[in-house]
Order: C-alpha cells, then structure tokens, then sequence
C-alpha cells in the first residue's frame, strides 16, 4: 500500500511516455489546441449543469476547470477530461434543495476521502461489477429526468415545485396556455442547430454558436417578449472564481445522517463508475497501444476531485465522456490538454462574463435537452435488447425506477436484483459485471 501511494505522488509518470525530445514540440501543439477546442465545449455545457444541479452558473466554470486540473495530475488516465457530468445532477440538486452548499461539500468531501481509501486498497477493480446494461438503463433514466425538468425552461415556464417525474409532466401540461413560443423557438434552436452542426464537424463549437444566435436573437427583436436571462435569476456572475466554501453539518439528527449516507454513497457510486467506463473508452478512442490507464490511482484521482473541488466553490465533477472523446479526436496526446483546458476556459470566461449573462434560459434548456436526447442511446438500447433477455429487464427496470423514484434506489435496487439473479439467468463462468456489447463509435462517445 506504501508503495502504490508513492506511484500516486509520482507525478512525471507514464502517463508522459508519448513525449519524447525528438517530438515534445509536436505532441505539446496538438496538447494546446486539444484543449483550446474542449474548452469552447465544456463552457455552455458546465454552466447548464451547474444550473440544472441548483448552483450558480459560475459554479460549474470553476468545477469544470479545477476538476481538469486535479484529475489531471492525480489520476490514472492519459486522456480523460474531468468536470461537471449530467449522471450527478439529480443527486446534486437534491441535496441543495434539503440542505445548501456547505452540506453538499461535506458529502462530496467524505465521498472523497472513500475513493481515496479504495484506490489505495487496490479497489480500482469494483467499478467493474455494474453490468452494462444497468449503466445504459441509468443513463436514460438521467436523461430522461433532465428532459422533464427542463422542459419548463423551453416552454418559458416558470418551474413548479413537483418533483415526481409523473406530477411534473401533469403540471407541464396543465399549464401549456403559458408556453411561451420565443423560448420554444430558442430552446429548439440550440437543440436542433447544435445536433446539425455536430454532424458537419465535432470540432465546430456548436453550443457556443446556436447560444449565441440565440441570445443575439432574444437582445434584439426578441427584446420586448418576457423572455428570461441567466442575469435576472442569478445577478451578475462574479470574476473572482476561487472562494473557499467550508463543509458545514447541519443540525444533528436520524434523517440528516441517513441523508448524508445516502449522498456520500451516490457520490462515490458516479465517480467510481463514470470514471472507470471514461478511461476505458478513452484507451479505446485513442488507440492507446503502451501503458492503460491505472483504475486505482483513477479512484485516487477522484477522489481528490471531491475533496479540493467543492471546498473552492465547486460541486462533485468526475470523467465527461463527450469532453474526453472531443479532445481526443482534436489531437490530445498526453494529460497537458487538460491543463491547457483549464486555462483557456477560464481565461475565456473572464473576458466574456457580460455575454455569459444574457443567455436566455430557453437556450441553457435547449443545451440540456441536447444533453438529455445524447443520454437516450437507441444504439446502446438496442445492444442490451439482442443480447440477454435479464440484462433486457435490468435496463428496462433501471431506466423506469430512477426516474420515477431516484438515481440511487433505481440503480442499487437494480444491482442487488442482478446480483441475487445473475446465477439463475447467466451462462456459467461469464465475468461478473460484463454483458455483450460492442464498442461505441466515436460519435456516440462525442453525444454522450
């Protein structure tokens, strides 16, 4: 165990091994532009999550950038981007609508010291035990609650207080005399626009350019129809990014520390989870032929995400998908592309603020449903269906319990069916926590 902490604390490592003296200048130009067209992406897409999560739009640009940095250094892949993830929405939100930040810092900061201890036990390996078609039913439950939720913002509604994904869609519908169609032609704008241009190419911004014809549009002949900025609902967003935001416990109490378990568990479940299947695809995507990404020291990654992340007034960040296979395809090499990220975002947004301010909100609900349509993959449904019919059920049952109950109870309930089940309905000898399916394409990974 001494021995693997000090690999932790090797920073120089083999994660490096692409640089050489004969092509350092190379592989740092292809790092420098990685991380440049990462970046543009990750900007809308962290301010959408932070507001969907019940935070401050500011919130997700320092997490994303912060959590880039501390991933980078202390994790286990060469390639994987960290920041703000769609999977930890409801489990963020939920937490600041019972409790506030502070609470919210102390479950991330626990969580944290509990992925520390794994990868530091050589747990890395867990993470391999959820089935996939349990992770594929998860993210269309998420993606499905997103889509609920934001429906409100599309429509130019005000959101309701219903929480149950059943009584929120009745409330949406018994109020569609108050649709607003400025904010539905926005919301689509930037959910068709940003599907269109992607398909040209992935590395056109294309959530930066559809939010901007959105906000042009709402400024100006838009102006006078009630629509909704980012700055009437959350003021000004400050420039003085890094402010520590301590842990703090509320008062004592059965349900307070029921609640507490019940988050440092979610926490620890999407970190552990994500970040495996991010590094995994991420070797994949790259074609990474010398030395794969470390699942104890990724475990080790993360958890120093949720402990220093939060406390600079951050939220729980971990692997993005769709930012790893993006910086991938534009040239990253090596774990530089992810400070150099962290850099351009940051010094984009400092300069940009005032713009940032008056996106509508019909627009931000415009980049979660594209979040949402991206979760629901037909292709990875499909895989489950044409293979085992108990896997089928487990993705079926997991994508209806978790937005109909919550993430943890969909996705526990349904592990502890696979794993009660799996004796009676797996052929003999298959690997624990493995399913057929084949590899994702790289645009799959890019929607994620």
């Amino acid at each position: 165990m001494l021995q693997r902490l000090k690999s932790f604390f090797t920073f120089w490592d083999s994660r490096y091994e692409d640089i050489t003296k004969d092509n350092w200048s190379t592989v740092i130009y292809r790092d420098l532009s990685a991380g440049l067209v990462t970046a543009l992406t990750a900007i809308p897409m962290a301010m959408g999550f932070a507001m969907a999560s019940g935070l401050r739009p500011e919130q997700g640009l320092i997490a994303g950038a912060l959590a880039c940095v501390v991933g980078r250094t202390f994790g286990g892949s060469k390639y994987q981007v960290y920041g703000p993830t769609a999977a930890f929405i409801p489990i963020i939100a939920l937490a600041m609508s019972k409790y506030d930040h502070g609470f919210l810092v102390l479950a991330s900061l626990i969580a944290g010291v509990v992925l520390c201890a794994m990868g530091l036990a050589g747990l890395g390996k867990v993470g391999r035990v959820v089935p996939n078609s349990i992770i594929v039913g998860f993210t269309v439950g998420i993606g499905i609650t997103i889509a609920a939720t934001y429906l409100y913002d599309v429509f130019g509604m005000k959101a309701g207080t219903e929480t149950n994904l059943l009584w929120k869609l009745k409330d949406i519908l018994s109020r569609l005399g108050e649709l607003s169609p400025y904010a539905l032609f926005l919301g689509l704008l930037v959910l068709v626009g940003t599907k269109l241009l992607l398909r040209i190419s992935i590395f056109i911004p294309a959530l930066l350019m559809t939010i901007g014809v959105g906000t042009a549009l709402a400024a100006t002949v838009w102006s006078e129809h009630g629509l909704t900025h980012i700055r009437e609902r959350y003021g000004e967003i400050p420039t003085n990014f890094f402010v520590f935001t301590p842990p703090s416990l509320p008062a004592m109490s059965p349900g307070m520390l029921l609640d507490l378990a019940y988050f440092v568990v979610g926490i620890v479940f999407i970190s552990g989870v994500e970040s495996l299947l991010c590094s995994t695809m991420a070797d994949k995507l790259a074609g990474n032929r010398k030395t794969l990404f470390n699942p104890d020291r990724e475990f080790w990654g993360q958890g120093l995400v949720q402990i220093i992340v939060p406390m600079i007034n951050g939220f729980p960040c971990t692997g993005a998908l769709a930012r790893t296979a993006t910086s991938i395809k534009a040239g990253a090499v090596t774990p530089l592309a992810g400070y150099f990220k962290a850099v351009f975002k940051l010094g984009l947004v400092l300069f940009a603020t005032q713009w940032l301010e008056l996106v509508p909100l019909a627009c931000i609900g415009g980049v979660m449903l594209w979040v949402a349509s991206n979760m629901i993959k037909v292709s990875e449904m499909r895989k489950v269906f044409a293979g085992n019919r108990f896997h089928a059920c487990l993705m079926v049952y997991t994508a209806v319990m978790v937005p109909l109950t919550d993430f943890l109870t969909g996705v526990l309930s349904a592990l502890v069916i696979y794993l009660v089940l799996r004796r009676f309905f797996e052929a003999p000898g298959t690997p624990i926590g493995t399913t057929a399916s084949a590899e994702p394409k790289v645009e799959e990974l890019v929607a994620a």
